[in-house]
């Protein structure tokens, strides 16, 4: 898979670290039904605390920088990760950036609307627009952009979470990279886990791996924000249109994609008790943090999976931890 023909900038210090859950499975024992669990952590980054979307920009604003821009503009929820990060790599970038937040979530309180990622898109020099939660962000996005454009500026727009096709192949470079890694550890792994919000992540774990002629069903998610019909059908045609960028002559079939929407909750950045439990639980047995919107919740999928034997005895499974740690100052009183 070469993907050197489509501009890059360097956001990351080469391949994130895997590391097995040794505490974890020793604390949790026979609940574990014999499977090991395993991290990636791409929570880790040099840039604007890291996390998953660092992949993403590394093409999208390799993209940016190719076409001259000076300014960048995305969207996302109010405690969006990817706006922070966006925010981060813009200014490490030494462009403009300026992000459309919708109030998605039914919190009002301090903690919630001034703490966590919000304090620190604040800090990186974004400038924030402030929408009601069922505005069109990226409508208004692009009328901004198209606004400034009149003024001589150079614009680029980037969709909620990264996820274009150019950005999910951030996640297909991945699916690369951790297949040589598994390779280098003697592991196959049952099955590569992660949290899906606006998709893009497992997306280009899928057209990665089918790009490596792997089995894409090697990927699976919990969705977090959509509901999992939704999920799915957004996730594959993402993932069909990234595999398109790396090789026209490649596709994937319409069952391909494995997305689980049974740790979901009420909704989107809604707390569960099962999301609850797995931040304690990775906490205080690994020192890990995971955050309350995405990797909560999917961690929590996950070991529901393998304390109900979906899992065969002496599996490997990687758990992909995303990021988004600013989240758990936004969510103070859950904990």
């Amino acid at each position: 898979m070469d993907l050197t023909r489509f501009p890059r900038v360097a956001l990351t210090d080469g391949p994130t670290p895997i590391r097995s859950l040794d505490r974890l499975s020793t604390h949790l024992g026979p609940e574990l039904n014999g499977v090991r669990l395993f991290v990636k952590r791409d929570d880790v980054g040099p840039v604007g605390l890291g996390g998953n979307k660092l992949r993403k920009l590394e093409f999208l604003l390799g993209q940016a920088l190719a076409e001259r821009a000076d300014t960048v503009i995305t969207v996302g929820a109010l405690q969006s990760n990817h706006a922070r990060l966006t925010a981060a790599s813009a200014a490490r970038m030494g462009l403009a950036c300026e992000l459309f937040l919708t109030r998605s979530v039914p919190r009002e309180d301090a903690d919630y609307t001034a703490n966590g990622n919000r304090l620190l898109q604040d800090l990186f020099g974004a400038r924030v627009h402030l929408l009601p939660g069922e505005a069109d962000s990226l409508a208004q996005a692009e009328a901004r952009a198209d606004e400034l454009k009149g003024e001589g500026r150079r614009v680029f727009v980037f969709p909620s979470g990264g996820s274009s096709p150019l950005g999910c192949l951030g996640y297909a470079a991945c699916a690369a990279e951790i297949l040589e890694q598994s390779a280098n550890l003697g592991l196959g792994f049952a099955r590569i886990v992660v949290p899906n919000g606006s998709s893009g992540t497992h997306a280009g774990l899928a057209a990665g791996l089918a790009a490596a002629g792997r089995d894409p069903h090697l990927a699976q998610s919990y969705t977090v924000l959509a509901p999992e019909p939704e999920a799915r059908a957004a996730t594959l045609a993402k993932a069909r249109e990234t595999l398109a960028l790396i090789d026209v002559g490649l596709t994937l079939s319409d069952d391909a994609i494995r997305v689980d929407g049974a740790h979901r909750g009420p909704g989107y950045g809604i707390p569960t008790e099962g999301m609850r439990e797995a931040v304690r639980l990775m906490a205080r047995t690994e020192g890990l943090l995971l955050d309350p919107v995405y990797s909560g919740k999917a961690f929590a999928g996950l070991l529901h999976d393998v304390r109900t034997g979906a899992y065969e005895r002496g599996a490997a499974v990687l758990f992909v931890m995303t990021g988004g740690v600013p989240g758990l100052f936004a969510y103070r009183s859950e904990f």
